[in-house]
């Protein structure tokens, strides 16, 4: 799968010049590092995320005249990985790793922690119970993709509200109500209520 298009888009026959322009080294310089962080996240492996993130370069150089000719650039690039990601996965018979990895399990927690901290006084045992048995990590797994990707983004990756918009090809206002909506699931699937979260007055 390596070099194809995300579906629907045409097959790209052609190598990239030798020489690309300042514009696209520009979008080299400003995303490859966000990509290949969310990579590893996802495969748990460097050298694989290292890979797959180069390779996605090469293709994003080969069709760059018609990257720049689309509505969203950045959206377009960020599928291409996540379908990237997806295939290298589905190579391997593999389910992401998110869950397996360190930054995962401590973006988890702190994309709980204000739904969690509220009632950690008053149902201890309930809180504990789901914070030890990875209920919490479950919820996060099954959040639908974009939502996923938020905290992933921003709470595995520490990721600012800017630069996940920048990232994710979207405004700032669909990062903060995509967060929003995402607590509101977690909260929703461990059976708490998500009160006040300073969080939203970013």
């Amino acid at each position: 799968m390596t070099g194809q298009p995300p579906d629907g888009e045409d097959r790209v026959v052609c190598e990239p010049s030798e020489v690309m322009p300042p514009a696209f080294w520009a979008f080299h310089e400003l995303y490859h590092q966000a990509y290949f962080e969310y990579a590893y996240v996802q495969l748990g492996e460097q050298g694989l995320a290292d890979r797959l993130v180069d390779q996605t370069f090469v293709f994003l150089a080969v069709i760059w005249q018609q990257v720049t000719e689309r509505e969203s650039p950045e959206a377009f690039a960020w599928r291409l990985l996540k379908e990237r990601v997806a295939v290298a996965l589905a190579d391997q018979g593999r389910e992401p790793a998110a869950l397996e990895t360190l930054a995962f399990e401590r973006a988890t927690r702190a994309a709980c922690a204000p739904i969690l901290h509220g009632f950690r006084s008053a149902f201890r045992a309930q809180v504990s119970e789901l914070e030890e048995g990875l209920g919490l990590y479950a919820a996060i797994a099954r959040l639908p993709e974009r939502q996923f990707d938020v905290m992933v983004l921003q709470y595995a990756l520490g990721f600012p509200t800017k630069r996940t918009a920048l990232v994710m090809g979207v405004c700032e206002a669909t990062v903060r109500s995509t967060r929003r909506a995402a607590k509101r699931h977690l909260a929703a699937a461990l059976g708490l209520r998500l009160g006040e979260d300073p969080d939203d007055e970013e």
